[in-house]
């Protein structure tokens, strides 16, 4: 075996013996989804359809793990992406106040949301034109807009006891 091939096996070697001790690293591994407290009243079905399809993974207790969640070093960011996601804006919760979900139709109607990774590995995360636009008009109409305070209770949902949790 020539040297140049020696330092190609050792170096392959290499790299497969710490994909399977990323394996070993637990972070990216807690796949649960948190109970529903809280859902949107939407403005329309179209617009519930959309952000189901385009947001829901990251901004939502309804997300779907594809199986290569499971792999790091890929879990750590699918991991790190969803939670940042529900921190930031999340559908699933409206019982409670959602800081920045008057800005969630700016940031689809910017192409901001969602990001190019995702959409590249979600086809059904794609967005054209047409669905982009009513998808920002209608989180805007669900959530308000960032140039207005959303009058108070606007995005829940009154249960049929009054509460403002279920839907």
């Amino acid at each position: 075996m020539t040297p140049s091939r020696r330092l190609i096996l050792r170096a392959g070697l290499m790299l497969a013996s710490l994909f399977v001790l990323f394996q070993l690293v637990p972070y990216g591994r807690a796949h649960t989804n948190p109970p529903v407290t809280g859902t949107p009243r939407w403005d329309s079905p179209r617009t519930e359809e959309l952000a189901r399809r385009a947001c829901f993974d990251c901004h939502s207790n309804q997300t779907r793990w594809p199986w290569y969640s499971n792999v790091a070093p890929l879990s750590w960011r699918i991991q790190n992406h969803v939670e940042a996601g529900r921190r930031k804006f999340n559908m699933s919760q409206m019982d409670r106040r959602q800081k920045e979900a008057d800005e969630a139709g700016e940031v689809v109607e910017k192409a901001e949301m969602p990001p190019f990774d995702y959409a590249m590995a979600h086809p059904e995360a794609r967005l054209t034109p047409e669905e982009r636009s009513a998808l920002a008009q209608g989180l805007i109409a669900t959530f308000g807009g960032e140039k207005h305070e959303p009058e108070s209770g606007r995005g829940l949902r009154r249960g049929d006891d009054g509460s403002r949790s279920g839907r």
